[in-house]
């Protein structure tokens, strides 16, 4: 999130939070993709991590491209933490560890998220070039200790460093050291939004083998394919998974709001100031009696800031964002959000996707998740492996994309989006893998060789 909100509209009842989430129905004609994607900035001379402050840190590359952009700084204090894009809704922003992370407007076609990304990056070298800074896109930071990486001046992520060591033992690392490519897309109607939920919650494994881009840490193997993903299963289990009641009979936008009422918060804002109310529950605001803020009640950005720090696979606010995916190169960021544009945007691809997997039970789906970090595509449930799964959400992303029939200039579809990771898929090797083979061949162990044929 590039901005925490700040509105003091009194929230008085559940009924009211409800009524939030569902504002976010949509006819189908305003249906839009957003696309979120990460990167690790990197000293091309050395492969060390971009600090902060100094003439060629994070902050003066923010500096030069407010200055690029004419967009409107975002302030912590006296500190330049993102950008925003107050007419087309993009923002710039920092993640813990200073992953610079472009959140796109909302767009109506893929074409339109890859230019859009495509003038990011061009933006971000323009300003990054002269300072000697490279990106890379990988899901885990492959060589920096955590102490060697940098630490942003945001105030939410002091509260959340301090209290990701008392529920789980790799919150810090999520926050410092890995990275993503997010797809947010929008629902219809309650019904409609469930069955997307369902889906995308049930498929979303396969899509992390698909996007597996992290097998390395502090310049050594780490044992998985997706270290990223592996990471969130030991972060805060209170806030993370894939919410098995999404599948139950009754699921509804009450039904997340009573979930995500008992999620333990990290703040809430006052004006300028964060106030740590880590571990409670925003059931207690609610009520006026948290134990956390005595006297506080709860206000609209109180809840907006809220829903916006739960982290499931998939995450509920008015629209639904894929949380699966390692961030890659730029092919495969303009990839996720055409991989789910296809698959939930046409009405019978949506059928027949949730056709092959209505049937998986809780405990299937959850086994699906834990394995394929360390297994990608080599992961099964009910006989089949992911690889075969991957095959078939490819087909049915083609067709869905083949019938939205969006056309670029000079009259292709959205299908050639997903090209780079139909290249995966049919060679039948992860990311991930094709890199390990690298390292353990021609890199000779070598870690920096990383940085030289993966960086931006």
């Amino acid at each position: 999130m590039a901005r925490d909100t700040v509105d003091l509209t009194p929230i008085e009842s559940r009924d009211e939070l409800v009524a939030w989430i569902e504002k976010g129905v949509k006819p189908k004609d305003r249906f839009r993709v957003g696309t979120e994607h990460e990167k690790f900035g990197f000293y091309r001379n050395d492969n060390s991590p971009v600090p902060y402050e100094g003439p060629r840190g994070i902050r003066a590359i923010l500096e030069g491209m407010e200055g690029l952009l004419g967009w409107e700084p975002i302030l912590d204090g006296e500190n330049i933490i993102g950008l925003a894009d107050v007419t087309g809704g993009g923002a710039i922003s920092l993640e813990p560890g200073g992953q610079f992370e472009l959140s796109g407007a909302p767009l109506e076609t893929l074409h339109q998220t890859c230019m859009e990304a495509h003038a990011h990056f061009a933006q971000v070298r323009e300003i990054a070039d002269p300072m000697g800074i490279g990106f890379l896109g990988l899901g885990m930071s492959p060589k920096w200790t955590r102490a060697e990486t940098p630490v942003m001046p945001k105030s939410r992520y002091q509260i959340m460093t301090r209290y990701m060591p008392k529920v789980g033992t790799l919150g810090l690392d999520m926050m410092y050291r890995t990275s993503t490519v997010q797809a947010n897309l929008d629902f219809a109607s309650e019904a409609d939004m469930v069955k997307k939920l369902r889906v995308s919650l049930a498929w979303q494994p396969v899509a992390t083998a698909i996007f597996a881009n992290s097998p390395f840490t502090e310049g050594k193997l780490n044992g998985y394919l997706s270290f990223r993903s592996a990471v969130w299963m030991d972060t805060d289990n209170n806030r993370a998974g894939m919410l098995p009641f999404a599948f139950e009979d009754g699921m509804s936008f009450e039904r997340y709001v009573d979930y995500a009422l008992d999620v333990p918060m990290y703040f809430i804002k006052r004006g300028d100031t964060y106030i740590d109310v880590a571990g409670s529950s925003f059931r207690d605001l609610l009520a006026g009696k948290n134990p956390a803020a005595p006297g506080e009640r709860a206000v609209l950005s109180d809840w907006v800031n809220h829903v916006g720090t739960i982290f499931p696979e998939v995450r509920l606010k008015r629209y639904l964002e894929m949380r699966g995916a390692d961030s890659g190169p730029l092919s495969r960021i303009v990839a996720l959000p055409a991989l789910f544009v296809g698959l939930l945007y046409d009405d019978g691809v949506l059928d027949a996707a949730w056709d092959l997997v209505k049937d998986w039970t809780a405990e299937e789906r959850q086994k699906l998740r834990d394995d394929v970090p360390k297994l990608g595509f080599k992961a099964e449930i009910r006989g089949l492996t992911v690889g075969e799964l991957a095959r078939e959400m490819l087909t049915l992303a083609r067709t869905g994309l083949r019938r939205r029939d969006r056309l670029d200039m000079n009259g292709c579809d959205e299908t050639r989006y997903l090209d780079p990771i139909q290249a995966i898929v049919d060679d039948g090797r992860t990311a991930a893998e094709a890199l390990i083979e690298k390292y353990l061949g021609p890199w000779q162990g070598q870690i920096d060789r990383v940085f030289e044929e993966q960086a931006y």
